[in-house]
């Protein structure tokens, strides 16, 4: 799941997503910030920083509720990712894995 704010704070924006995109309800104790990538897809692109967050509880059974941005709600082993997951959102799994708060992808060497 991932979603821009708007005029919200980023854990607020968590819950509104979860609740828009999959029928989710989340509650704010429930939340915790597993990692940070600050990311660019192209040199040339707006840097960007992405929030990871994990919620330890949530009521309700996900639903697609945006079928033109979503084909399907699964829970992945994260030893087997889809092919097309997005590439930072792989890095970022990998790294929570690991323990790991922070990354960075897309950044000229």
């Amino acid at each position: 799941m991932a979603g821009h704010c708007e005029q919200e704070n980023a854990i607020a924006c968590l819950i509104r997503e979860a609740r828009e995109e999959a029928g989710l309800s989340i509650e704010r104790q429930d939340v915790e910030l597993v990692h940070v990538v600050h990311h660019i897809d192209r040199v040339g692109d707006r840097p960007r920083m992405g929030l990871f967050f994990r919620a330890r509880a949530w009521s309700g059974e996900p639903e697609l509720r945006e079928p033109d941005k979503c084909t399907a709600w699964k829970f992945w082993d994260p030893a087997a990712l889809p092919e097309d997951l997005v590439p930072y959102t792989r890095v970022a799994i990998e790294k929570i894995q690991n323990g790991e708060l922070y990354s960075e992808t897309g950044w000229p060497a």
